[in-house]
């Protein structure tokens, strides 16, 4: 059973940046993790995505500001989001399989606003 746990949400002001984890337990490794955002009203919305090598894309309303990375030894994928904007406010998960099971963290909220 893989678990998820995703840190480092808060309330900053537009321009601010953040820094999110997404922990994995209950492996030796994870593969391709990805982050999504949910926004009150609206459908869960696929953030960013970074393979085992390393190798990461966006979603196009966050290319340029945010950046995934991951320490594969901490197991751990950061999502370093800068010049935040109000639109950015979300919950924010993070998303890996393992052995043909989805797993989902339990969310961190993000607030921009001024």
């Amino acid at each position: 059973q893989v678990q998820l746990v995703e840190s480092g949400g808060g309330l900053v002001r537009p321009g601010e940046s953040l820094r999110l984890s997404c922990a994995a337990s209950g492996t030796d490794t994870i593969y391709t993790v990805l982050w999504y955002r949910q926004a009150p009203g609206k459908e869960r919305e696929w953030v960013a995505a970074i393979a085992s090598g390393g190798s990461a894309t966006y979603g196009d309303s966050v290319k340029g500001r945010f950046t995934i990375s991951r320490d594969n030894a901490k197991k751990t994928v950061y999502l370093q989001m800068n010049s935040l904007k109000p639109e950015d406010t979300a919950v924010y998960y993070c998303n890996t399989g393992w052995r043909g099971t989805n797993y989902w963290g339990q969310g961190t909220q993000v607030t921009v606003s001024s």
